[in-house]
């Protein structure tokens, strides 16, 4: 898709879009095994105008009976107006089930996992569509100078983050949808693109991506480009830093006006914000985990 014809692209037209599908919200895959940690990564620098950036996670592979894991990417969305909520795990009844990532015009529950980026454990701080162009926080994303011209930047606090990529169970990710996120997530959604699908499709076709191989450290951690497998800024999986978390504030446009704040309260009763222990992030992705500052972009606001 060219940036020209994107730009064109409407929301009503990601509206004609949406299937006649159940609620998102519906467990795709129920597995006995919990999913691996998280591994920790970097993002690729952006393509260009118009591109959304969705997180790594690890799939379920019926075909192989292991988890695989699906490189995180930038993707254009289907619409204008539209924004990605991931996909997450949930353990409930002794199992694990798969809650598929979806595209809305709101980011909704994803499980209060800090996957980073910007998807902090609620909302999305990584930018905000205006106007019909869509504008990116350079503080959390990898904007090289002048490939993006819709920049503004705007530090985030950084959040505790845990190895665990699912929710409830033995996770400290323990937090629960509120009542408007039901509602996002409860409803029709754009399908993905067939960008997304074979992306997807082609990560779990490949035996290395598999952890039974790897051992819960992909070959492939994240691409600029969905399916670009082979480009030569692919990011490979790293040692997390040291690095100490400030206390949490409220993200302005991310606030949790029902229920628990997102990523809940640790074991221990340790506050969300506290520095983790042995003073890193064991499985977030990303050189700066939880909206930690990045650098690249421009300062302020370009048009």
């Amino acid at each position: 898709m060219t940036s020209t014809a994107f730009k064109r692209t409407t929301l009503a037209l990601g509206i004609a879009l949406m299937a006649p599908l159940a609620a998102w919200s519906q467990i795709s895959i129920s597995v006995g095994i919990a999913p691996p940690p998280l591994p920790y990564y970097e993002q690729p620098p952006i393509p260009g105008d118009g591109y959304i950036w969705t997180p790594g996670y690890w799939a379920w592979d019926a075909a192989s009976n292991d988890y695989v894991w699906v490189p995180g990417t930038w993707v254009l969305p289907p619409a204008v107006g539209l924004l990605w909520t991931p996909g997450y795990w949930g353990f409930i009844n002794g199992s694990y089930g798969w809650h598929r990532g979806y595209w809305g015009p709101h980011v909704g529950y994803y499980g209060g996992i800090n996957y980073g980026y910007g998807y902090v454990g609620n909302g999305y701080a990584g930018g905000r569509w205006d106007g019909g162009h869509f504008r990116y926080n350079s503080a959390v994303n990898n904007i090289p100078s002048g490939r993006v011209h819709n920049v503004y930047r705007q530090a985030v606090p950084q959040r505790e983050s845990h190895a665990e990529s699912f929710n409830g169970g033995e996770s400290h990710y323990r937090s629960a949808p509120t009542a408007s996120e039901r509602r996002f997530e409860g409803g029709q959604h754009p399908n993905w693109t067939q960008e997304q699908t074979a992306h997807e499709h082609q990560a779990i076709g490949m035996p290395e991506q598999r952890m039974g191989n790897n051992h819960g450290q992909p070959p492939t951690a994240a691409t600029p480009r969905p399916g670009g497998f082979g480009d030569p800024q692919v990011e490979h999986v790293r040692q997390a830093p040291e690095m100490h978390i400030q206390p949490v504030r409220n993200i302005p446009g991310n606030q949790r006006p029902e229920g628990n704040p997102g990523g809940g309260r640790p074991e221990g009763g340790r506050p969300e914000g506290g520095r983790p222990e042995g003073g890193h992030s064991p499985g977030q992705p990303g050189g700066h985990p939880a909206g930690g500052e990045r650098g690249g972009g421009h300062e302020g606001d370009h048009h």
